[in-house]
């Protein structure tokens, strides 16, 4: 089995998170896909940022919704870059992505972007709502979808099955063998998150998931090795 390793926000403990040189770093490890993190700005823009606030990972304040994209590019999101939008990520970086959708608003802006760039084979969408996985779903037909969860329990399965949601991206510290073996019986793909150091990639080597979203480049040297 292929032992899928994602750069989280690029790789985002080693360089700013969310940015053009973070993403095009994590391609150049080799990482095998590249998770980011969409908003829509004040504009409409589909701007690519965790929070929604700018305060911590720009030298900006205030919520992010609440800026034009032209105010955005002003800031600066760490060691100079600038704070991006989808596309220009997809001009940076050949690897697959996985977009997560904070605001389900975004979830129009992105389904336009992938119906004409024809990304249905490179970017996976997921989400921490089923709603907006149902909406993305009902957007562009045949999209690959992934639920994530950080506080969940056995039902996380049954969730993720009933928005039509192929993986589960679950926090590996409420990880449970229980969880794993439910998710294998509805053959869902399991990504555990976030995976920083050799005892955290032995858990989810042992349980046998089918990848690690990690903020180092070293997991995808160190987990072919690992078991």
């Amino acid at each position: 089995m292929n032992f899928l390793t994602i750069g989280h926000r690029g790789i985002m403990g080693v360089e700013p998170e969310n940015t053009l040189r973070s993403f095009v770093a994590a391609e150049q490890a080799g990482l095998d896909m590249i998770e980011l993190d969409l908003r829509l700005s004040k504009d409409g823009a589909l701007v690519v940022m965790h929070d929604a606030d700018v305060d911590r990972t720009t030298d900006g304040t205030g919520p992010l919704a609440e800026k034009t994209l032209a105010e955005l590019r002003a800031l600066d999101a760490g060691r100079d870059e600038r704070v991006p939008v989808f596309e220009e990520v997809l001009d940076a970086v050949g690897a697959p992505l996985q977009a997560e959708i904070k605001d389900t608003a975004a979830a129009r802006a992105l389904a336009e972007v992938m119906e004409r760039r024809d990304l249905t084979a490179r970017v996976e969408v997921s989400s921490l709502h089923e709603d907006t996985i149902a909406e993305i779903t009902r957007l562009v037909p045949g999209v690959r979808t992934a639920l994530i969860a950080s506080r969940y329990g056995t039902d996380v399965v049954e969730r993720a099955t009933r928005a039509g949601a192929s993986t589960v991206c679950l926090n590996i510290r409420r990880l449970t063998l229980e969880i794993v073996e439910r998710a294998r019986k509805a053959d869902l793909r399991i990504i555990g998150w976030v995976v920083n150091t050799q005892d955290q990639l032995r858990l989810v080597r042992a349980l046998q998931l089918d990848g690690a979203t990690t903020d180092y480049p070293q997991i995808k040297r160190t987990g072919r090795f690992t078991a």
